[in-house]
């Protein structure tokens, strides 16, 4: 009896091996299509290549229901599809769409709110820094500066907190602090299995940098 409870144990542990292993694989593939649509395409074609990410990304939702990471990378997508429509004459498009990022932030930090790295709160802080306030949207510098701060300290060494964080202060004229913080992401390992995001973002960031030292 005992050598056949610990023989479905084990079963049961390799299906969930194979079951997390075919997710990471999805995720993956959405994940490698938007560094492609973000760092790759055109931006007068991005928002209709984002809409079909997002039928992409939302099947995985439904396909691991329980899990965080799908939540995560369809709200990254709905909030890129956003910043592609972009501008005040798109704000009936952007709003709804940030609205469902920041709605699926939430859903995956009640799950894990460490998953991926501190995704959760470096996405969430982004958003509230963002998007505008009241009475257009739901922004909010303070939730901003939390959220931020909780996924350096998640993820102290990471590519995208640090990235995001570091504009957060540069928009907030703390060049000194911002400065400091997009020099120690350039620090960053290198993200192998995510070359195109890699240097897009390290682009991005070099960009950022230029600003805040002229601003010293």
């Amino acid at each position: 009896m005992y050598k056949k409870i610990v023989m479905i144990l084990f079963s049961l542990m390799i299906s969930q091996t194979a079951f997390s292993a075919s997710m990471m694989e999805q995720i993956s593939a959405v994940q490698k299509q938007w560094a492609i649509i973000k760092y790759q395409t055109e931006e007068k074609l991005q928002s209709n290549a984002f809409v079909e990410l997002i039928v992409q990304a939302d099947a995985l939702i439904d396909s691991y229901p329980d899990k965080a990471e799908p939540l995560i990378w369809s709200a990254i997508v709905y909030s890129s599809y956003a910043g592609a429509v972009g501008g005040i004459k798109s704000i009936t498009k952007a709003l709804p769409a940030v609205k469902q990022s920041r709605d699926l932030l939430l859903q995956a930090q009640a799950i894990d709110r460490t998953a991926l790295g501190g995704s959760i709160m470096t996405s969430l802080g982004a958003l509230y820094y963002q998007v505008p306030s009241w009475p257009l949207g739901f922004g909010n510098k303070k939730k901003a500066r939390e959220y931020l701060e909780k996924a350096v300290q998640i993820n102290k060494n990471g590519l995208d907190s640090n990235y995001f964080y570091g504009d957060f202060l540069l928009n907030r004229k703390e060049y000194a602090k911002s400065v400091d913080v997009l020099e120690h992401a350039l620090t960053a390992p290198q993200l192998d299995q995510r070359p195109i995001a890699d240097k897009g973002r390290r682009d991005e960031i070099r960009a950022l940098l230029e600003i805040a030292r002229s601003k010293l």
